[in-house]
């Protein structure tokens, strides 16, 4: 491994073979095509598919540009660092929709980040790594302590919630107990960050894979800008991709609910969706479970608190950590199944055949609004 991601000096045009060229070129072209549409202010199907396009191409180099990164990281910096990444496209979406009074939509895209993340993309990440790779092992400490934190993240939702719904003294004070509730979400997930850095319970890079010759690794300096490019680029298609997002929704009759929890969330999610995936393909397990499930928690512990608090500055004031109950529920779920499913330390394709299930009966209940 030395030897090969040593050589910082070899020219660019050695160090992608043909096929990550193309796929640089591609996300390239898809990224212009989708900035020409904004510019002419073109809001259809068309201009949605385009920005969709865009996004799923930049996801494909981002997945590619972390691997590389991950050569030289434990799984658990990996996924972080993907995670970072990956949810600047939503960060960016919920504050300009905040802006716009566009709170339900907001609040249902953040439930649907966890809902895809922790059953959709990790049951695709089961099946594809299953069927092709047989049953696969991976050290289950780091996943379930991400269901530790998210069952501490969807209590946070569920008392504000529950003492809103049910009239008790607190309700009267949601602002203020939704604003507590998400300081100390904030703090609980800086707590966990040095755990995560360490790897979790694997540390170091894979060297055994590296020994067997299962890819080229590419200059650290090659990786690292590529890879914040492609984040970059993500987060710009992401707000083109909403812009477009809510005629071409009207177009096809979908509600808010529906949109926001489903559309938006997997949109947003797809850089670290493509690169859970591709790990899982590659036989990756801890690295492909760390990428996907850091996603979720960090829109759990980081990301939904910090829109509550922006909300009181860009917004209406109208984001609380009260949410509608079945979204709640949806949750509490979620987080349940994925933390039963991962508990032993090994998978197969027929769990993510379940898990692809659940997602697609949750996502049904929400097609009404």
């Amino acid at each position: 491994m030395e030897g090969r991601s040593g050589d910082g000096a070899r020219p660019l045009r050695r160090a992608l073979s043909r096929g990550q060229w193309a796929t640089v070129a591609l996300a390239v072209g898809l990224t212009l095509a989708a900035a020409v549409v904004e510019v002419i202010a073109a809001r259809d199907v068309a201009a949605f598919v385009v920005s969709a396009a865009a996004l799923a191409a930049l996801a494909a180099l981002v997945g590619e540009s972390i691997e590389q990164v991950g050569e030289r990281l434990g799984p658990g910096a990996t996924g972080l660092l993907q995670s970072c990444l990956g949810n600047l496209p939503e960060l960016f979406v919920g504050v300009f929709a905040l802006r716009a009074g566009l709170v339900g939509v907001v609040r249902a895209a953040l439930v649907g980040s966890v809902l895809a993340s922790t059953l959709l993309v990790l049951g695709v990440c089961f099946l594809a790594g299953g069927l092709r790779h047989g049953t696969q092992h991976f050290d289950s400490e780091s996943p379930r302590m991400i269901g530790t934190l998210l069952l501490l993240a969807v209590a946070a939702l569920l008392v504000p919630t529950l003492a809103a719904r049910l009239a008790t003294p607190a309700a009267a004070h949601e602002a203020a107990l939704s604003d507590a509730s998400a300081v100390l979400l904030v703090i609980v997930y800086l707590t966990s960050i040095p755990f995560w850095l360490r790897g979790g319970a694997v540390t170091g890079p894979d060297d055994q894979y590296c020994r067997q010759g299962g890819i080229e690794v590419w200059p650290i300096g090659l990786s690292v800008g590529l890879l914040a490019v492609a984040g970059v680029g993500a987060a710009f298609v992401s707000d083109w991709f909403v812009n477009a997002l809510e005629p071409a929704t009207r177009s096809l009759g979908l509600s808010d609910t529906f949109t926001g929890l489903v559309i938006v969330a997997i949109a947003s999610n797809a850089v670290e969706n493509a690169g859970g995936i591709r790990f899982a393909l590659r036989s990756r397990p801890d690295y492909a479970i760390s990428t996907v499930l850091n996603s979720p928690l960090q829109v759990a512990l980081l990301l939904t608190p910090a829109l509550v608090l922006a909300d009181r500055l860009v917004g209406t004031g109208g984001l609380t950590l009260v949410f509608p109950p079945l979204q709640v529920a949806a949750l509490a779920v979620s987080t349940v199944v994925m933390t039963t499913v991962v508990y032993d330390g090994e998978y197969t394709w027929l769990e993510g055949v379940a898990l692809i299930g659940l997602y697609a009966i949750i996502a049904a209940a929400f097609w009404w609004g």
